[in-house]
Order: C-alpha cells, then structure tokens, then sequence
C-alpha cells in the first residue's frame, strides 16, 4: 500500500508527522512525504522549530491515483498553509473522490474543510475546529478518534498528540495491518 503524507513546507506538528509515520513504516509501508514544494519541511514541537524532513514530491507532481492512504497531520500552520494551496486541496478531493482512506489529526481537519469533503461525515479535531467542521456540515465529536465510514471512503480523525496511539491503531486497522 503507497501512503502519501501532505505537510506544508513548514508548521507541522512534528509528532503527529512521526508517530503515523513509523507505525506505518514497522508494516513494511514506504511512505512518502508529499508537499507544496520540494527540498525540505520544517517540523514544529508546538511553536518551537522541530527537525526538518526531505519532500518526496509535491502535490502538483502526483494524484490521488498514484496512492492508496492519505495521512493529513496537524500542527496549527500546517493546515492553514495547505488550503491556500489549490493543488494541496486538489490532492486532498482526489482521495474522496475516488474513495480511498484519508486520516486527519489535530487542525489538519482545516484543509478537508476546505476541500469541501466534511458534509454530512462525523469526525473529530482540536477543540477550536469544532464550529468550523460544523459551519462545514459535518458533525464535530470530542473523542479520541473517529472513524467516519459514511461517505464515499473512511475518513478516521484525532483530536491532539496524546490520541496518537489510538489514531495510529485506527490507521493500521484501516490498512490491515492489524487484526
């Protein structure tokens, strides 16, 4: 199964960029990090500059075809920096479009805001995202994960960083790897 990751070229929350990450790589998963520009991405731990991490390829370069999982981690700049990116959320439609899974943690859930793939799914965020998901029409839920099988593919959210087990195991049991 090919994993794509999509991260602004700087803001993301870099635990919730990792923790999937090698959850999915002790699978024998490649992932690949995809951004809005090529060279390197900068993490962030909170607010504080993290470790940076090489692009794989960009967004402009690839689809939704050329993969099977979409993880969207959080951090509070990663999400605002990719849905002012028109072939960021582009990438993002394509997964829903063609009903394959998408996992959102913390403020990711911004970019599938805008994306306009939120109506009518239920699904979970950082607190502040609440009443957007809900002037969005989707439904906001305060759990550690959710996972939304009600529209054209499974959408599993998160809340924060401390939901990163529960997230990841939700992820593994989307993709088969657990049982």
């Amino acid at each position: 199964m090919r994993t794509a990751f999509l991260v602004a070229p700087e803001g993301v929350e870099q635990i919730e960029l990792t923790s999937p990450w090698q959850a999915l790589s002790q699978t024998g998963e490649t992932p690949q990090l995809v951004s809005t520009k090529p060279g390197r991405i900068q993490a962030f731990d909170h607010l504080d500059k993290a470790d940076t991490f090489p692009v794989d390829t960009t967004a402009d370069q690839v689809t939704a075809d050329d993969f099977d999982l979409l993880v969207l981690p959080g951090g509070v700049a990663n999400p605002d920096f990719l849905r002012l990116s028109r072939a960021a959320v582009g990438f993002v439609k394509g997964f829903f479009d063609a009903g394959k899974p998408v996992a959102a943690i913390c403020h990711a859930p911004w970019t599938l805001i805008e994306a306009d793939v939120v109506r009518g799914r239920t699904l979970t965020s950082w607190p502040s995202l609440q009443t957007d998901i809900r002037n969005a029409g989707g439904t906001w839920v305060d759990q550690q994960v959710s996972v939304d099988r009600n529209g054209p593919n499974t959408l599993i959210t998160s809340r924060k960083p401390a939901d990163l087990p529960a997230f990841d195991e939700a992820v593994l049991r989307e993709v088969g790897a657990m049982t």
